[in-house]
């Protein structure tokens, strides 16, 4: 998981590097457009820098006119790490020529061995194919143009909203079944798999609104507006239904925001996950919560509130059922509050319970 975190960060952090808005976009589509092609190593790591010949160095600060006007050299151009410094132009570069290459020209096939050696962000501009080519480690990534990003990302955000609408839904029922006491582990494992999908569209809109760069600003304000009510929805559900001991409720659902399609479509899985594997084979298993996420809906409840309600009562029916004197006892609650918490859940569960039956 750690790698696979790792990955994506450094994906991320390359994609922002050639962010529009970025003088180094800027720079890349002067070349781009200029078709003279161009390679240059984001990186002033001295493994990289060793394996430069010849050119010459400008130690400059990098602007636009320059990278373009330095790239109609044949060389290599070394920028610093943050792209904010050119380093050296037309230099040579001369990577291992052992480590595999599965690129033809031979702009390209340096590109990536570089990235590979040196494990630092190398682009490469092809000058027949018109397209820009981001290499570090073993990854390679074709910058596509803005256009086809923002359709992507449109489209992205329309699903987003078509499967939030079924996730809200399945919340509702899940409520209701709460205060009816009826949850089984089917239904649990359903709603942390719908709150899944909500926040794999919701991490895909967000690498998007990173590749778009200043063009992303109206995507990401439609993406916060879409999540701001759900955003700790399906964390909350896990902390509820979690039964594993070796790991936590935070955990579990961070381990299962890095699982493909097809393992989310798997409620087994997900119900394993979650700690209940000797029960997997009756998903009908009834369940019941602590009650994490309905008493989170109960204004100016403080979560340290909740975790003390939660550790006296252990359940959610017993603090439905508790009198104002039980709840008085608990840390943190006097008399004016337990007086609101029970008109709170009163009033969620008559909510809960309309909602559905609407």
């Amino acid at each position: 998981m750690k790698e696979a975190l790792d990955k994506e960060q450094a994906f991320l952090k390359n994609l922002r590097l050639v962010a529009p808005g970025t003088l180094l976009y800027d720079g890349l589509e002067n070349i781009l457009k200029a078709r003279t092609g161009g390679l240059i190593v984001v990186s002033d790591d001295p493994e990289g820098l060793a394996m430069i010949d010849g050119g010459f160095k400008i130690d400059a600060e990098m602007h636009p006119a320059s990278l373009y006007e330095l790239a109609k050299m044949d060389g290599a151009i070394i920028l610093s790490e943050d792209a904010k410094r050119i380093l050296y132009a037309n230099v040579q570069l001369t990577p291992d020529h052992m480590i595999p290459s599965f690129e033809t020209g031979t702009r390209h096939r340096t590109a990536e061995r570089v990235a590979k050696q040196t494990n630092q962000l190398v682009i490469s501009i092809s000058q027949r194919r018109n397209v820009i080519s981001m290499y570090w480690g073993n990854s390679k990534y074709v910058v596509r143009d803005i256009s086809v990003i923002l359709a992507k990302a449109n489209q992205a955000l329309s699903t987003l909203e078509k499967y939030k609408s079924v996730f809200e839904q399945t919340l509702t029922n899940l409520s209701s079944l709460e205060f009816e006491n009826l949850v089984t582990l089917f239904d649990v494992a359903t709603v942390i798999q719908r709150g899944q999908m909500v926040f794999h569209i919701a991490h895909e809109i967000e690498t998007y609104v990173v590749q778009l760069g200043s063009e992303g600003r109206l995507v990401n304000m439609q993406l916060e507006e879409l999540m701001s009510d759900i955003e700790d929805e399906g964390l909350l559900v896990t902390k509820d239904y979690c039964n594993s001991i070796d790991v936590s409720a935070e955990d579990v659902w961070n381990e299962m925001v890095n699982w493909d399609s097809e393992e989310l479509l798997n409620l087994t899985l997900v119900a394993r996950s979650l700690g209940h594997g000797n029960v997997v084979g009756n998903l009908e298993q009834p369940i019941i919560p602590r009650g994490y996420r309905i008493l989170n809906k109960i204004p100016r409840l403080p979560m340290p509130v909740i975790e003390n309600l939660v550790e006296t009562f252990n359940y959610l029916p017993d603090v439905v059922d508790a009198s104002i004197e039980e709840l008085d006892d608990v840390e943190g609650i006097g008399e004016v509050r337990a007086k609101a918490i029970q008109e709170g859940l009163r009033r969620l569960r008559e909510q809960a319970l309309f909602d559905r039956y609407l």
